[in-house]
This record gives C-alpha cells, sequence and structure tokens, in this order.
C-alpha cells in the first residue's frame, strides 16, 4: 500500500491555504523573474567549445601566426552582372567610387582598416594602370635614349675621323716645307662634315709652325696635340668639338642612371602593390578616369594573366570560372577590411559595432549597383540575419503556438476561466525560467529558443491532467459550493500528484543527462530546461490550484455552478477514438506488441544512418515564402540573401572563412623541416581539398610559397634561398635558421604568415589552406588529417608534431561530439529512468517491473523518431541532437499518468477491462489535449524561419505524436501482459475480487 501521509499533508496544505500559497508564489515570482532583464543573446558558434586539441591548435594559430593584417576582420563583396562586363573602365569606377563613399560615410569609416582598407580588382586596376603608364614612358624614354647614344656615336666617329685626316694634313705640312698650312686645312674642311672655323684655321697654323721647329718627339706629339685634340683643358682644334661630345656623354649617363633609378622604383612600387600596397584612392580613381577602354582592357589583361596575380593577388579576387587574361567576366570580388581593436575575438565573431558597419556596408552597395548586383557577405551580416531570423521566427510562431494551445484549450476545457488560469500559469512558468537565465548568467542561444515551447506544451500538460481530473472529482461528489471546490482539488492533487512528481523526475533525468554533453550551450539547455520543468510542478501543482480553489470557490458562493464534465468522459467520438488501444488490449496483446517491437526494430536501423551537422549553414534562413510577406506588422518577416548569397560565393569564390592549417610544431630549423612542409602541400594539391583560383592554383599558403614568392623579387632572399639549396628543387636543406631570418628581415609580415618566431626561437610552422566550397567538414578533416599525416609519415615524432585544425575541423568535431551526446544521453536517460521507475514502483506498488513497462513505449518510440529522422533526411544537429532526451522526458508523462491510473482503477473497478477503459477514457483523454496542445505547440515550429528550429519543431512534433500512440495504443497491452503474469497477486483486479477501497478524496487507504 502507499504510504499517502506526506501527500496528503502537502496537498491539504495546498488546498487549505490557498491564499498564502498564492502571496508567496507572487513575491517568489517577483524576485526570480527580476533576473529575465539581465538574458544576453548570442549566435555565434564559438560558444560551443570542445576543449579538443584542435581547437587549442586553432586558438595557438590565431595567437601566434599574422593573417596578413593584425586585428582585422574582413567584408567581401561581390559584383556580378550576369548579362554584361564587370571588367569595363565603368564598372571598374563605379567599385571606386563605391569605396570612396564608404570613406565618406562616418559609420562605416570609423571601422575600416588604416592600410588600405579595400582590396579589389579595381584598385589593382588603378595601381597597375600607373605602372604601365610608367612603365611605357620609361621604355619611351629609353629608347631615345638609345637613340641619343647612337647620334653621339656617330659625331664621336666624325669627330675622330676629321682628326685622322687633320693629323695626316699635318703630316703633309711637316714633310713638304713649301706647304701653306691655311691651304692644307681648307682643303680638310671642306671634305668634313664637322663644322670648322677660322680660329680652328690658326690653331691649325700654330700647329704647323711647331712640328716644323720641333727638335724632339715630345715637342712633335704636342704639335700634332694642337692640331687634333690636345685632352680636356688644352687648345686646339677640335677641343670645343669633343668637350661638347664628352658633354653630351655626361648628359646621357645621367639620364641613364635617371631611368635605371626609375626603372627600380616601378619594380619595387609593382612588388608594393603585389603585397597589397596600394596608392591613395583618389589617385586610383583618377588614373582610371585618365585610360581610355582600349588601355584599360591592356591592363586588365596583363594583370589578369595566368603568369601574374598569383594565390594571394587580383587573380584570386575573380570568380573560379574566369578565364585568365580575359578581358570580360561576370563577376569579381572586393575585401573590405575592418579593425576589431586589440582585442582577440572569436573566429566567426564581430562585435556589435561591426555588425552596424557591415550592413551599412550592405546598404552603400545597394544603393550605389546601377545595374550591377553587390553581393556583400560578412560575419556581422550572418550573424545579424541569424538574430533576425531567431527574432522573425518567435514574431510569427509565438502568437500562433498561443493561439493553437487556446483553440485546443477551448475545445478540451470549454471554460475561459480555466484557460485564462492556464496561460497564467504557463506565462509564470516562462518569467521564472527566464528569470534564473538571467541570475544564473546563461546566454540565449540558437538552442535556447526551444525552452519557451518545451515549457508551454509542458506547462499544459500539467494542466490539464489537474484540471481534467478535479473536473471528475467534482462530477462524483456532485455538490456545488466552495469545499467541494477545495475538497475536489484536494482529491485531485492526491490522484495525480504522485505521476506528476514522477513525470517531473524523470523529465528532468531526461534533460539533465545533457550534462554529459562537453558543449557548453548544451549542457546549458539541460540545466534552464530542468529547471523549467521542476517550476510547472510548482506552478501547476501548487499556485494554479490555490488560485482555481479560491476563484471557483468565490463563484460558487454567488450561485455560479463550476462544475465540469472532464474532456474524453463522454462516450462520444473522442472516447470511441481513445478506446482502440484497450480494445486491441483485449484482443490480442500480444499482437500489438510484437508490431510495435517490429516497428522498432525498423527505426533502430535508420537510427544508426542518421547524419550529423554542425555549422553556420545550420542557422542561416533561407527565403519565406512570399505569403508571410503578406502578413501584418510586427509579424511581417525582413528580407533574407545571406544563404543564397553563401552558395553563390561557395560556388564561384574563394571564402575568407573557410579556411584550414597544418601545424607543424617542434624542431622547425630540421633540415628536413622545409621537404616535410612540402609533401604536406603536395597531398593537399592531391586530394582537392584546397579552393583552385581561376588561374588553375590550389590556394595554399605555406613557408615553402612564401620563400618563393619573396626570393622571386628580392635578391638577398634569392640569394640565401641558392645557398641553402643543396640539390637544386628550390627548397632550402640547409641552415634554415638563415633562411628563416632572412625572410623576417626582408619580408618580416609574410613571414609571420608562416613561420611562428618566439624571442628569437623558431617554434611552429603552418600550411594554410582555404577549402574548396561545397565539402562538407568530414571530408576535409579527413583530407587534412591525411596532409598532416604527411609531415610525419615515417614516425619521427619525436622531431614534428603535425596537426590540421581550422574552422571546419573544429566543426567536424563538435559533430562527432554532438553524436556522442545523442548516444550517451539516451543511454543515461533510458538506464536512470528505468531505474527511477523501478524504484519507484517497487516502493509505491510492489512491483519494478511496472516501471519497466511504463517506460517501455518511451523507449520504442526513440527508435520511432530516429528511424523518421532517417527517412525524411533530417540531421541531428544542436537541437536535433536533444531529440533523444526530449522524447524520453516528454513521453514518459504519458506512460506514468497512464499506468498510474490504471492501477488506481483496477483497485476500483471489478476487473482489469473497466478499469482500462476508465483509465483510457479519463486520462486518455486528458493526454489527447495534452498531447494536441504539445504538439500544436512544436508543430507551427514548422513555419519558423530560423531552420534549426523550423526542424525541431517537426520532428518534435512527431514525437509528441509518437510517444502519445505508444501510450494509448501499445502501453494498455503491455499493462494487460503485465497484469496478468509479472503483477503483484494482492493488487491483481480480476472478475470483481478486489481488497482495495477507495479513500474518501479519490486516493488508497
Amino acid at each position: 500500500m502507499v504510504d499517502v501521509g506526506l501527500t496528503d499533508s502537502v496537498t491539504d496544505a495546498i488546498a487549505t491555504h490557498t491564499r498564502i500559497v498564492i502571496a508567496v508564489m507572487i513575491v517568489l515570482t517577483a524576485v526570480v523573474g527580476g533576473g529575465a532583464g539581465m538574458v544576453e543573446q548570442s549566435s555565434s558558434l564559438a560558444q560551443f567549445e570542445t576543449g579538443s586539441v584542435e581547437e587549442a591548435k586553432q586558438s595557438y594559430v590565431e595567437q601566434n601566426f599574422t593573417s596578413g593584417r593584425e586585428n582585422t576582420t574582413s567584408v567581401q563583396v561581390i559584383v556580378r552582372n550576369e548579362t554584361g562586363n564587370v571588367l569595363t573602365k565603368e564598372s571598374l569606377l563605379r567599385s571606386l567610387r563605391l569605396q570612396q563613399s564608404f570613406r565618406e560615410n562616418e559609420t562605416i569609416n570609423e571601422s575600416l582598416d588604416d592600410e588600405d582598407p579595400v582590396l579589389g580588382v579595381s584598385n589593382y586596376v588603378a595601381a597597375y594602370g600607373g605602372i604601365q603608364e610608367e612603365q611605357r614612358a620609361i621604355e619611351a624614354e629609353n629608347e631615345s635614349l638609345q637613340a641619343d647614344y647612337a647620334a653621339l656615336g656617330r659625331q664621336q666617329e666624325k669627330l675622330n675621323q676629321t682628326a685622322s685626316d687633320l693629323e695626316a694634313a699635318l703630316a703633309g705640312v711637316a714633310r713638304n716645307e713649301s706647304a701653306d698650312p691655311r691651304a692644307v686645312f681648307e682643303s680638310v674642311r671642306r671634305d668634313t662634315p664637322v663644322n670648322l672655323s677660322d680660329d680652328d684655321a690658326e690653331t691649325f697654323e700654330r700647329a704647323a709652325r711647331l712640328i716644323r721647329n720641333a727638335e724632339t718627339d715630345e715637342e712633335q706629339r704636342l704639335a700634332y696635340a694642337v692640331a687634333t685634340y690636345a685632352g680636356p683643358g688644352n687648345e686646339s682644334v677640335l677641343s670645343e668639338e669633343y668637350a661638347a661630345v664628352r658633354d653630351r656623354a655626361d648628359e646621357l649617363q645621367q639620364r641613364r642612371e635617371t631611368l635605371t633609378e626609375r626603372g627600380q622604383q616601378l619594380k619595387e612600387r609593382q612588388a608594393a602593390v603585389q603585397a597589397g600596397a596600394l596608392p591613395p584612392l583618389d589617385e586610383q580613381i583618377d588614373q582610371v578616369e585618365s585610360m581610355n577602354d582600349s588601355q584599360v582592357e591592356s591592363v586588365v589583361e596583363t594583370l589578369l594573366s595566368g603568369d601574374n596575380g598569383g594565390n594571394g593577388g587580383p587573380l584570386a579576387l575573380m570568380a573560379s570560372n574566369y578565364d585568365p587574361g580575359s578581358t570580360t567576366a561576370d563577376a569579381r570580388m572586393m575585401v573590405v577590411f575592418q579593425s576589431t581593436g586589440s582585442n582577440v575575438q572569436n573566429a566567426g565573431e564581430v562585435s556589435d559595432d561591426l555588425v552596424d558597419t557591415q550592413l551599412a556596408i550592405r546598404d552603400q552597395a545597394e544603393r550605389q549597383s546601377n545595374g550591377e548586383q553587390y553581393i556583400v557577405f560578412g560575419f556581422g551580416i550572418i550573424g545579424e540575419e541569424t538574430d533576425q531570423s531567431m527574432g522573425d521566427s518567435l514574431a510569427i510562431v509565438g502568437p500562433l503556438a498561443l493561439l493553437f494551445v487556446l483553440l485546443t484549450l477551448l475545445i478540451a476545457y470549454r471554460d475561459l476561466l480555466d484557460i485564462v488560469l492556464g496561460f497564467v500559469g504557463i506565462f509564470t512558468v516562462l518569467i521564472w525560467t527566464f528569470g534564473f537565465m538571467g541570475w544564473a548568467d546563461i546566454t540565449f542561444n540558437q538552442i535556447m529558443i526551444a525552452v519557451p515551447v518545451l515549457l508551454i506544451g509542458l506547462s499544459i500538460d500539467y494542466a490539464i491532467h489537474i484540471f481534467m481530473r478535479h473536473r471528475e472529482q467534482r462530477q462524483e461528489r456532485g455538490a456545488s459550493d466552495g469545499e467541494s471546490v477545495r475538497g475536489s482539488m484536494r482529491a485531485a492533487l492526491v490522484g495525480v500528484g504522485v505521476a506528476l512528481i514522477w513525470v517531473t523526475a524523470t523529465t528532468v533525468i531526461g534533460f539533465m543527462s545533457n550534462l554529459i554533453s562537453p558543449l557548453g550551450p548544451i549542457q546549458d539547455f539541460g540545466i534552464v530546461s530542468s529547471f523549467g520543468i521542476a517550476v510547472a510542478l510548482l506552478v501547476f501543482g501548487a499556485f494554479i490550484p490555490a488560485l482555481k480553489v479560491e476563484i471557483d470557490g468565490a463563484l460558487e458562493k454567488r450561485g455560479i455552478d463550476r462544475r465540469k464534465r472532464a474532456f474524453g468522459t463522454g462516450g462520444g467520438r473522442f472516447s470511441r477514438v481513445l478506446s482502440v488501444g484497450s480494445t486491441a488490449a483485449k484482443v490480442a496483446p500480444f499482437v500489438v506488441i510484437a508490431l510495435a517491437l517490429t516497428v522498432s526494430v525498423a527505426g533502430a536501423y535508420g537510427a544508426t544512418q542518421v547524419d550529423t551537422s554542425f555549422s553556420n549553414e545550420d542557422f542561416i534562413a533561407d527565403d519565406p515564402p512570399e505569403y508571410m510577406y503578406d502578413l501584418p506588422e510586427p509579424f511581417r518577416p525582413g528580407e533574407y540573401s545571406v544563404k543564397k548569397n553563401l552558395d553563390y560565393i561557395n560556388d564561384n569564390f574563394q571564402r575568407e572563412d573557410q579556411v584550414a592549417q597544418v601545424l607543424v610544431e617542434g624542431d622547425i630549423t630540421h633540415p628536413d623541416t622545409l621537404e616535410r612542409v612540402n609533401r604536406s602541400e603536395e597531398r593537399i594539391k592531391e586530394n582537392d581539398v584546397a579552393f583552385v583560383t581561376s588561374g588553375g592554383n590550389p590556394s595554399v599558403t605555406s613557408p615553402n610559397s612564401v620563400i618563393r614568392s619573396v626570393a622571386d623579387r628580392n635578391g638577398t632572399m634569392a640569394a640565401v634561398v641558392n645557398e641553402t639549396d643543396t640539390d637544386g628543387d628550390g627548397i632550402p636543406d640547409e641552415n634554415l635558421t638563415a633562411v628563416y631570418d632572412t625572410l623576417y628581415e626582408v619580408a618580416p609580415s609574410q613571414a609571420g604568415q608562416v613561420i611562428y618566431r618566439d624571442n628569437g626561437e623558431y617554434r611552429a610552422a603552418q600550411v594554410e589552406v582555404s577549402v574548396r566550397g561545397g565539402l562538407s567538414t568530414a571530408e576535409t578533416t579527413d583530407r587534412m588529417r591525411d596532409a598532416a599525416g604527411a609531415v610525419d609519415d615515417d614516425g619521427e615524432s619525436d622531431i614534428w608534431t603535425a596537426t590540421a585544425t581550422g574552422s571546419p575541423i573544429v566543426n567536424e568535431i563538435v559533430q562527432d561530439q554532438l553524436l556522442d551526446t545523442v548516444i550517451e544521453s539516451l543511454m543515461i536517460t533510458l538506464v536512470a529512468v528505468f531505474g527511477f521507475l523501478m524504484i519507484a514502483y517497487r516502493v509505491t506498488h510492489g512491483s519494478a517491473s511496472l516501471g519497466v513497462v511504463t517506460l517501455m513505449p518511451v523507449a520504442l518510440s526513440v527508435s520511432w523518431i530516429l528511424g523518421t529522422m532517417h527517412v525524411i533526411g533530417m540531421p541531428f544537429n544542436v537541437l536535433t541532437g536533444m531529440i533523444t532526451s526530449l522524447t524520453i522526458g516528454l513521453g514518459v508523462a504519458y506512460s506514468i499518468h497512464l499506468s498510474e491510473r490504471f492501477n488506481l482503477e483496477r483497485k476500483r473497478r471489478d476487473n482489469i477491462w473497466a478499469a482500462m477503459d476508465t483509465s483510457i477514457t479519463g486520462t486518455g483523454g486528458a493526454l489527447l489535449g495534452s498531447a494536441a496542445t504539445t504538439v500544436g505547440g512544436f508543430g507551427v515550429l514548422s513555419l519558423a524561419i530560423f531552420p534549426a528550429l523550423q526542424q525541431f519543431g517537426i520532428i518534435t512534433g512527431l514525437t509528441i505524436i509518437y510517444a502519445f500512440i505508444a501510450s494509448v495504443v501499445v502501453l494498455p497491452s503491455l499493462l494487460v501482459v503485465w497484469t496478468r503474469y509479472l503483477a503483484p497477486e494482492d493488487r491483481t483486479a480480476g472478475t470483481g475480487d478486489t481488497d482495495a477501497s477507495v479513500h474518501p478524496d479519490g486516493g488508497e487507504n
């Protein structure tokens, strides 16, 4: 027999001291509910930390390697024109002017990075346009210089020939004493192209006198020098002409040196542009404006050729289907860099201020599109749209859920006051729950969005059972007065109180099993749900009954009869439908059980095939149906574009947020390190994990690729590579410390991307991979781990440790742990609830086997729902992953209520069939009303815009349906078999004998 002393005392206190109960609950509600205003909201996936090695290595990479720019986040702006060309002068100018508008917008400008905040093809065209223009000018000047050198050479030849002629003429004068020096000079003067003057004639005559009077060889040489060229600073016939040639040569040499210097500066400018350093934006705009269409095409063709740009250059900003070197394209990309401040932020998360600026960037781009489509993609926009979809979903499904609950309760209650009391209880439970979240500093995230709907369903379940049992007691008592109200409530609480306690305990066990998850948000969900469920018992087991006693009593004292018939007890259509289970139990209970087991086996197989998913895409909404935009405010949803844009970017561009790494730690100065890193790069190329640019290059950045890139434009780096590459394969294999030192010296920013140096010691290297769009996290993880394995495929782990990490890999680990949570929580919940019910029923009913029988339909329904998930292709995610604990937590309520009622009725009736019929039509009616409201509450979530919530609503609605069917169809057969073979003999009701009497208030003696 059940010891009902404690139950009687508690229920009697509630029914007797109703006003005290009401006052205490109001005060507690105000205190606990005060924390609701402190609840914060977040949709970041960074909350789902796992504590895995890969997650720790990702943090290591983020902290110790630079990404080219410190403390920045990026926004991708895609310029798209399906029917036009985005590489025309007009299109490029529009993009530059859009960038100018970003700077002129105060909100946007404050967020822009100081160092060239925007990089796009238009910027490179402007920069290379100036470079190309300068290159043409240098080439033209060089051609002119060569022509001038040629002319100078010809002049030099003429002077040399004239000098030779003058020397011959002077020799003739020396041999012939009668020769007239003037006449001889004039003969040379007539034949030479050099302009000789009369002064030159006089100089020649002086040379003739010197040669004729010369007595020594030295005097003769002097005479010849005067006649031709005596050197700089000395008078001679050709001294002025040779001086002019010399001055011209000096001038040309100066021009040559200037051109060489300009050429070097141009190379440096080009290298700077390749590294992302661009001229001021106004100069870029002026440059493109000054170019004609053919000049723009020429620059585009050169700039975007397969040999120019590389992985990080302008070619990487083109769509993957772009033909390198083509002057036409339907899409290109700009990248806007925003400063995040000095604080390191989680990947995929930006501050509220940056969210606002990214939305401003999107709005500005849409206003200036001018026939072109601008697709703006950034973490802030993703987060804002995710939050918007959560808000829009609640705005739409919240009222619909309440409306559905209201309509269902109208049918079940047919009493406005009971409906109002039910809603008062629901809001009280929600106030307590959100207040608890605020006081406990628990964030409202994607998972928590299911909590309000869950608690609404459970609260209605509690309310219906108490109200319906109260109505049954009122009908049995017959009287209409205040004492009858109070006594009926006392009897109702005794009758369902134990069942409600068992339901609460088992449901809490189901949700608390989520504490075994390593994922914080799932643990929080289990805690908050359990708290809310416990509060629901308090509110609907004390506060609402006390209110009902006071209100019904007051109305009946004024002559208003508050007696109502319990739902499902009137013998109508609902009663006949509900009796299907009891009828089947009478005819063929073993057939029912066998069929249920057969379906469960099929469901169990399907359960093993359910996929798991964890990514940003799980929470990104599709465009809502058109009819939703016809809804009035505030129910009309906002615009949604991220999902569509994300699909387009995945198919055509390199995602800024889809990056994975192979982190190599250990002795990275070991001579074989870069060779090992090269193995990893080759494996990455082979397994097709990297995004391939339009130039056909996998988007991979490594120490080797950076060293090659720097060596191509820096002689010092090239010399060090040549010295340290002993086998001629282009990869240094000795004295790597010198290689890294030189790299840090000539290109520190690029070195920091791939080599980690700490106080002069080289600690780690990384290979960074832009992951190809469309790959699953599982595929990415397998391929990146394969690439990491290539670093140490001979097991020399004492030298290097290579780890594959990055967001896709961390997300895959979260998926695996999510699946582990599903399995482990299912096992823990089943074992714990089985154990709890076996002990509880052994103590209260003398039969532990009744606990097994009661939970068996719930266990079966778990396999049914998991099999259904496989059939409809629904994966486990952060919401649907909790479906097993939710199925047990919700489903066990139906089984416990029916099992408790059956045990009560079989001691009050002559045989088990009468007990079963009464239980099914009485408690079954309450179960039907509860199931209908809960299914409706969760079912309207299928109209949610937030995709995870939509899936959660569908699968939870099916869970309730399965749990209800299992309770009213399968459980009766199980109870019949249990009664025949396992029930304690002194408790078994047969054809009429029973030793049980009925407590005056509905309980047992």
